[in-house]
């Protein structure tokens, strides 16, 4: 049988390549893929029952193609994964439902966890003002809980680690919350730089997670500076950002705001300051840009860690909070209109969500 000539060849490969799926599988071949979405709190049990239908069966199930295909595959998680235990961060036991204060304690039940590891979750974020709403005891049985699954956790001492064709990749977690075992602290920005050099020196890359900024609708654009929320200093993250990168970080992703923030890419490294909600059921605002959200799909040079191109995968808060395809792509245009706004350099992001790196 002959060889198709060199024409031919050509043309097939165009084909088999002529679809958004097939073009993303074969760019990612020799990339490290970073799958990445927000908050995520699938119900609680504290102060009152409000879990999903079904008990949570598939609430991801809407934007599960959007979740493949991540050699790691992150989420924040807002509060803990735990069966019992009274809520000690809001200094009451359980509060009328009339009352609406500021005060947010979560419990999801730990059988949740089969959720997010069949979504295809191996990274959670843990380090946030959520993690110690019941205590160290509720901290520690997230840690297990997550681990029994398969899931790592990210925050302070707990350091995800992975092996990606060869090539070591860690993940740390950072939050503006007081330092703890389980919370790197994203104000002192020195003692990070020291941190994630460190993590550079033992692995081939080093992926930043940071849980910082304002909250709502008027935090969508950072300030600049320290950011001051509900009388808390929760940080200046764009300094904290681009000094993590200067000392070794190959990716930065933050959340905390509630809503999706601007991107850049700095020194060839890609930094998201806000991945807004993504999966927040029955305790959440939901309304506007906080319903609002999307997957980031990511792809890094495994030898350099710098970002080749990606992309954002619009998706809307419906029915209590659970994740939907948006069509409407309003995620897109909003993180291509705050970034266009604060006039950040190095990224460009195509109406289709496409994200490249920005030409010299």
């Amino acid at each position: 049988m002959n060889r198709p000539s060199g024409t031919f060849a050509f043309l097939l490969l165009s084909f088999l390549l002529s679809t958004p799926a097939a073009r993303d599988a074969a760019l990612a071949a020799d990339s490290l893929t970073v799958v990445a979405v927000g908050d995520i709190m699938m119900g609680t049990a504290w102060p009152d029952e409000i879990l999903p239908p079904d008990d949570g069966a598939g609430i991801f199930d809407n934007v599960s193609e959007s979740l493949r295909g991540g050699d790691i595959v992150f989420g924040n998680l807002e509060g803990v994964l735990a069966d019992e235990g009274e809520g000690v961060k809001c200094g009451r036991k359980k509060r009328p439902k009339k009352d609406k204060s500021f005060c947010y304690e979560f419990r999801t039940p730990t059988r949740y966890v089969g959720r997010l590891a069949s979504a295809g979750f191996n990274a959670m974020n843990i380090a946030n003002n959520h993690s110690w709403d019941f205590g160290r005891e509720g901290v520690e049985k997230t840690i297990e809980t997550l681990r029994g699954a398969g899931i790592q956790a990210v925050g302070g001492d707990c350091v995800a680690t992975f092996d990606v064709r060869g090539k070591s990749v860690a993940v740390a977690g950072f939050s503006y919350t007081s330092p703890s075992p389980y919370s790197l602290y994203l104000r002192d920005v020195e003692a990070a730089m020291v941190l994630v050099s460190e993590l550079k020196y033992d692995h081939d890359l080093v992926v930043v997670s940071f849980h910082g900024g304002a909250e709502g609708k008027e935090a969508l654009r950072i300030p600049g500076g320290d950011e001051i929320f509900a009388g808390e200093n929760r940080g200046d993250v764009v300094l904290f950002a681009r000094s993590v990168i200067d000392a070794g970080a190959d990716l930065v992703l933050g959340h905390g705001p509630h809503v999706p923030r601007a991107m850049e890419v700095y020194e060839g490294k890609l930094i998201v300051y806000s991945l807004g909600n993504f999966l927040t059921y029955g305790r959440f605002n939901l309304q506007g840009t906080s319903g609002t959200s999307f997957v980031l799909r990511a792809r890094l040079d495994p030898e350099t860690g710098d970002f080749e191109g990606g992309s954002i995968e619009p998706v809307v808060l419906r029915d209590g909070g659970i994740p939907f395809a948006d069509p409407g792509g309003k995620s897109v245009a909003l993180v291509r209109e705050l970034t266009a706004e604060r006039r950040l350099q190095g990224l460009d992001i195509s109406e289709d969500g496409t994200l490249a790196p920005a030409p010299p």
